[in-house]
C-alpha cells in the first residue's frame, strides 16, 4: 500500500518517512486510533515504505518486487497478527490458518471495523481472539533470518484481542528483539492492552481523518451529490468506516439509533419489565452487536451533552445524521455535567466487559438500573 492511498493523516505520515530517512526505525510502535482512522493502513504503507528497494521521496516505488510483494500482502518478510477463532475441526487456531481470508478481506478494505473481519471469517455472533500459542508462532518467524528484505515485520491487528498468556509471551522479544525487526501493533482499544506491553512500544496516536480529505476520498467512488458527500464527511467523526456506513445506508447504523432511543426512552419511564425483555432481546444479538451497540450509545452520550453545554455552536461541534439531530433535540437536555462522565465511566466499563467475554444479560441489566437513575439526575 502506497501512503498516498491512505486517507489524510499528512503529519503522521510525514513522521513515519522520517524515520526511515533518518534510519530511527523503532524495534516497537503502536498506532492507537479508532476504527477507521486508518491504523492499519498506515502499518501496511510503513511496512512497504521500509521494504521497498527504491523509495521515492515520499513514497515507496511500488514497481520493485519487494513493493509488489508488499501490496499483495505476501512478502516472505512481512507477517500479519489477528483474532481468530476456534471451530470444531481447529481447536488451536492461529492466523496463518486464515491467511487467505486475511489478504482478501483487507485488500477490499484496509480500514474494515472488527465486526467485517469476523463476517470474512462468517463467525458473526463470534469474538476473536489471539492465542497463547500464536505467540510461540510469532517468536519462532522473527528469530529466523530474513528472506528477501532488510527487515522482517510483525503487524498486530487489536493486540487487545491477546489473551494474558499471549501478550506476556512477547514481552521479551520486544524488549530484545532479533536485529532489524520491527513490530507494528495497531490497536482499537489500547485501554484493554497489558500496561507492561503498551511500556515496550512507541505510542503513535492517530487521529480522526479530516473533513476535507474524507470528502475527497469518498467523492472520488461515490456518485452522489455535492451537499450529500459534504454531509457524510461531515458527520463521519473522521472515520472511513462510518463514512461508509453512511453511504450505504448502513443497516447497522440505523438499528443502533432505533435501539438507542427505545432503550433510552425504557430507561427513562422506568419501564422495568420492557427492559427485561429488551436486555433479553439485547443478549441475544451476539457479542460484536452489543459492543457495537454501545459504542454507538457511548458516541450519542458525548455528542447530546456537546448539544447541552454549546447549542451555539452544534453545526461545528457535533455532527448528527438528521434523525439523530432530531431526537437530540430534546434529548440532550439530560445529559449534563451532573451524569456525562458516571454515564460514558458505566458503557465503557460494559464495553470492556463484553469484550471480556462477561455474561452479557446480567451487563446490560445492571447498565439498564444504572441509566434509570442517571437520566433523572
Amino acid at each position: 500500500m502506497y501512503f498516498k492511498d491512505v486517507i489524510g493523516q499528512k503529519e503522521v505520515k510525514s513522521k513515519l518517512i522520517q524515520t526511515v530517512r533518518d534510519e530511527r526505525i523503532s524495534h516497537g510502535i503502536m498506532f492507537a486510533g479508532e476504527v477507521g482512522y486508518g491504523g492499519l493502513a498506515l502499518s501496511l504503507a510503513y511496512a512497504q515504505f521500509i521494504l521497498c528497494e527504491n523509495k521515492q521521496e515520499n513514497d515507496s516505488c511500488g514497481e520493485c518486487p519487494q513493493c509488489q510483494k508488499a501490496a499483495k500482502l505476501i512478502h516472505p518478510d512481512l507477517h500479519f497478527v489477528f483474532p481468530v477463532t476456534t471451530t470444531k475441526s481447529n481447536t488451536k487456531p492461529v492466523s496463518d490458518d486464515f491467511i487467505k481470508e486475511w489478504r482478501e478481506a483487507v485488500l477490499d478494505n484496509p480500514y474494515m471495523a472488527p465486526a467485517k473481519w469476523y463476517k470474512w471469517l462468517g463467525v458473526e455472533n463470534k469474538q476473536g481472539m489471539i492465542y497463547s500459542h500464536e505467540s510461540n508462532n510469532i517468536i519462532k518467524k522473527l528469530n529466523l533470518k530474513t528472506f528477501e528484505g532488510e527487515y522482517k515485520i510483525m503487524i498486530i491487528w487489536q493486540p487487545e484481542r491477546m489473551n494474558p498468556s499471549s501478550a506476556n509471551k512477547l514481552l521479551k522479544i520486544l524488549e530484545e528483539p532479533p536485529q532489524k525487526t520491527l513490530f507494528i501493533l495497531v490497536s482499537l482499544l489500547p485501554g484493554q492492552i497489558l500496561p507492561t506491553l503498551i511500556s515496550r512500544v512507541q505510542m503513535i496516536k492517530i487521529p480522526p481523518i479530516d473533513d476535507e480529505s474524507l470528502y475527497r476520498k469518498i467523492g472520488s467512488g461515490f456518485d452522489r451529490s455535492v451537499g450529500e458527500l459534504r454531509n457524510i464527511s461531515n458527520i463521519s467523526g473522521g472515520s472511513f468506516s462510518r463514512a461508509l456506513e453512511f453511504l450505504y445506508s448502513s443497516e447497522d447504523r440505523i438499528a443502533n439509533f432505533e435501539e438507542f432511543k427505545s432503550w433510552m426512552r425504557l430507561c427513562f419511564k422506568k419501564d422495568v419489565l420492557a427492559i427485561l425483555d429488551w436486555v433479553d432481546k439485547m443478549a441475544k444479538t451476539g457479542r460484536e452487536k452489543e459492543k457495537s451497540f454501545l459504542i454507538y450509545t457511548l458516541e450519542m452520550v458525548r455528542a447530546n451533552f456537546l448539544l447541552n453545554q454549546i447549542p451555539e455552536h452544534k453545526n461545528v461541534m457535533v455532527k448528527l445524521a438528521e434523525n439523530e439531530d432530531a431526537f437530540s433535540a430534546k434529548f440532550s437536555a439530560f445529559i449534563t455535567e451532573k451524569n456525562v462522565f458516571i454515564f460514558a465511566e458505566e458503557l465503557e466499563k460494559a464495553i470492556n466487559d463484553i469484550g471480556s467475554n462477561a455474561y452479557a444479560k446480567v451487563i446490560l441489566l445492571d447498565l439498564s438500573i444504572k441509566v434509570m437513575g442517571l437520566l433523572k439526575q
